[in-house]
């Protein structure tokens, strides 16, 4: 190749990679709700039919006009499950009376053991304003496929109880249905309590 050649189609090249460079500075970044991000066109929540820890049917319209604050779990949780829960009782005690503004909901991901009186003497451990919510496992699938929450059953092979691998979110959702926030299971309750009170002074 000749070098007047060599040299006009380096120029080329680097113009492409100076462009290609230009459109990844200048791309939208993907939304963020709470620090996490999400695909844009990305929803999350919609409707459900459970059935609340005192055994009496519940949907999406039962809480609507209410902030709902929910986390997807399980009683048999060894570790993020009980730290999560503990972690929403305090956050509703940091908030005080706008706490009450608020409705927490524990939503199992393990229908087959935990059953509404399962469900209730778990849930009021942490904090009697907390209700949990089961029901079938079609019913528990079609919920969290709206909340995109992931969850599997995972069985030891020393013969122990099964456990659930699953994902770990705390979803707001606003007196509409809609997210308004996603956050962590690693927030803290000062953090969550905060993050909570601007949504809710956002909405007044």
């Amino acid at each position: 190749m000749k070098f007047p050649l060599r040299l006009a189609l380096s120029g080329v090249l680097i113009l492409l990679v100076l462009a290609g460079g230009v459109l990844w500075l200048t791309r939208p970044a993907p939304p963020t709700v709470a620090g996490i991000a999400l695909p844009a066109g990305t929803e999350i929540g919609g409707k459900f039919a459970l059935v609340d820890d005192q055994n009496r049917p519940v949907s999406d319209e039962t809480y609507r006009g209410r902030w709902l604050l929910i986390y997807f779990g399980y009683t048999f949780c060894p570790d993020v499950c009980p730290t999560t829960l503990q972690t929403i009782a305090n956050t509703l005690d940091k908030m005080g009376k706008i706490g009450a503004g608020v409705v927490p909901l524990f939503v199992t991901i393990d229908p087959a053991r935990d059953t509404p009186s399962v469900m209730a003497r778990y849930v009021h451990q942490f904090d009697s304003r907390i209700i949990g919510l089961t029901g079938t496992a079609q019913q528990i699938a079609a919920t969290a496929k709206a909340y995109r929450v992931y969850y599997q059953q995972e069985t030891p092979k020393d013969g122990t109880p099964y456990t659930m691998d699953h994902s770990s979110f705390i979803y707001l959702m606003d007196p509409e249905g809609h997210l308004a926030a996603l956050f962590g299971s690693q927030i803290t309750a000062d953090e969550l309590a905060a993050a909570i009170e601007q949504k809710l002074g956002q909405d007044k």
